[in-house]
């Protein structure tokens, strides 16, 4: 038997068995994420129920509970508190993360690994922990219950996904192309911004989307900060559910659920339009 026909007999075995793995990962893959969506797809109807009370299935469709939302003072106050928070994270983490993936990336020095692992502790150590350890700081600092208290516990837990994200994007990253520009005369502000922050910016668009979605959805350390005056979307929720049983949390909650799903499309939509082009 020649080679070429050895080869021939091989690759159907080779195929049946890629094709074994490929189905039991798109299995694996296909059953967490129903487990993930299957909350989503009962809290959306529920929040379309005409009941005065949660009901799934819902019996009657009704927008009262969209209405209650959007008509309520408090919870207007707490979405707008939410998106106002998370837009100046999303800024501060981004700056941040993007100088501390350069530094991590292209500087050799000694303890970078421990700096980097020290980097990711927000994104490891339990929520409640580090709400504890915040919320002691800031009591001596007279930061709770202020704006830039907010701003900087949601800067610390977000600026790990900002790292992960553009250092991600700065492996690949070739620094010849800074060489070639050096070497045209191009300081080291105009090779920054002409040059890389174009190719890692489908890296630093979702560390933003990622800052923000952090911010935006966190309430442990949020309970900690908050007071009567300055209140979050997560923790008007978390009250609305602890305190009253207020169907309006439906509502609340699928606003979240599509304004947090759009986010992070949004880097995935500008990397496909890189692609094509």
């Amino acid at each position: 038997m020649t080679e070429a026909t050895e080869t021939r007999e091989r690759e159907p075995v080779k195929a049946q068995r890629d094709g074994g793995i490929g189905w039991g990962l798109r299995t694996a893959v296909g059953l967490t994420a129903l487990l993930l969506i299957a909350p989503t797809v009962v809290v959306i109807p529920m929040s379309f129920s005409g009941a005065t009370t949660f009901e799934f299935p819902p019996k009657s469709w009704s927008l009262r509970w969209y209405k209650s939302f959007f008509g309520s003072e408090k919870w207007m106050y707490a979405l707008l508190t939410s998106v106002q928070i998370g837009l100046l994270v999303a800024v501060a983490a981004t700056i941040l993360g993007v100088a501390v993936a350069l530094g991590l990336t292209r500087s050799r020095f000694r303890g970078r690994g421990a700096v980097r692992q020290l980097m990711m502790a927000p994104m490891i150590m339990p929520g409640i922990v580090v709400a504890i350890a915040i919320y002691g700081v800031f009591i001596r600092w007279q930061l709770n219950g202020t704006a830039i208290g907010f701003v900087i516990a949601h800067t610390v837990l977000a600026l790990p996904f900002v790292v992960t994200a553009v250092s991600t994007s700065l492996a690949g990253y070739d620094r010849t192309q800074d060489i070639a520009a050096a070497t045209l005369g191009a300081t080291a502000w105009t090779t920054f911004f002409r040059i890389t922050v174009p190719q890692v910016l489908p890296g630093v668009l979702s560390g933003f989307a990622f800052a923000f979605v952090t911010s935006l959805d966190e309430v442990v350390v949020a309970l900690f900060l908050q007071t009567p005056d300055i209140q979050t979307l997560p923790v008007q929720m978390y009250n609305s559910i602890t305190l009253e049983i207020d169907p309006t949390i439906a509502a609340a909650s699928s606003v979240m659920v599509v304004a947090t799903t759009l986010v992070l499309l949004v880097p995935q939509l500008v990397r496909r339009e890189r692609r094509t082009r």
